[in-house]
């Protein structure tokens, strides 16, 4: 479904009067991502994970310089954002400040709908929000309920493939385990998922393989399955040592 070559992404800023130079935040990117595969995304703060997402979407700012081959179905994603018209690409985003504070949710699922052509409107209920919540607008929305209703907007129409940036972030694990559930189901009828978190551990049993990025380079690809015991079947050092410096690995950074 979707083929990534050797991404990279750059940004030019000025160091003087006229003169500019060209600062890299992402390089040497590449991996292929099938149909009813969730793709897992780890990295800490400033690894570059919802920068590829926003390369894949067309989303970069006019200084950004993009390298490498995108596509998608077999058709180049560049130059864009003019070659991602028609094509069924969602984002879950990471901030609640993409929900209109305007409008109450219930307005803004039937716009989606509405947009994408979907038969019917999304079902909140499916994600633990009751009916009384279409009334309210997002400010009255907390974290973990504005998250869900940023899933459920993103889903809208069953895009061929999902991108999810941070979806787990403050909820509690009852809604964290039934949303990444409700990705899982969304590749196992034929979407894609790109799952972009730090939160390795509950992604694991969701995810078919994990990509690690760190600084802006990929260090590898690991196998879900992998990441068990003493982490000895993992091939990166970086995933690795992300792995037995978890909580549940007794913090043993010098592994």
């Amino acid at each position: 479904m979707l083929n990534v070559e050797n991404l990279g992404i750059g940004f030019s800023r000025y160091t003087g009067l006229l003169r500019q130079e060209e600062m890299t935040r992402l390089s040497g990117v590449s991996f292929d991502l099938c149909e009813g595969e969730v793709l897992a995304v780890i990295g800490g703060s400033g690894a570059g994970k919802s920068l590829l997402a926003h390369a894949l979407l067309g989303l970069l700012p006019p200084n950004a310089t993009l390298r490498g081959t995108m596509s998608f179905r077999g058709r180049s994603m560049t130059p864009y954002p003019a070659s991602l018209r028609g094509r069924r690409i969602a984002l879950m985003a990471q901030q609640v400040s993409h929900l209109d504070p305007l409008a109450r949710l219930g307005a803004q699922t039937r716009w989606a709908a509405r947009r994408t052509g979907a038969a019917k409107v999304p079902d909140l209920q499916t994600l633990g929000l009751g009916p009384e919540t279409c009334r309210l607008y997002p400010g009255q929305l907390s974290g973990g309920m504005a998250r869900r209703a940023l899933f459920a907007l993103a889903g809208v129409g069953q895009p061929d493939l999902l991108i999810a940036d941070e979806p787990t972030a403050g909820l509690d694990p009852e809604n964290r385990d039934r949303l990444l559930a409700l990705l899982q189901a969304h590749a196992h009828r034929g979407g894609a998922v790109i799952l972009i978190t730090h939160d390795l551990m509950p992604a694991l049993p969701v995810a078919d393989r994990v990509m690690i990025l760190d600084e802006g380079h990929m260090c590898g690809f690991e196998s879900s399955r992998d990441f068990k015991g003493d982490g000895m079947a993992l091939t990166s050092p970086y995933a690795h040592a992300l792995w037995r410096a978890l909580p549940e690995n007794a913090f043993l950074t010098d592994a």
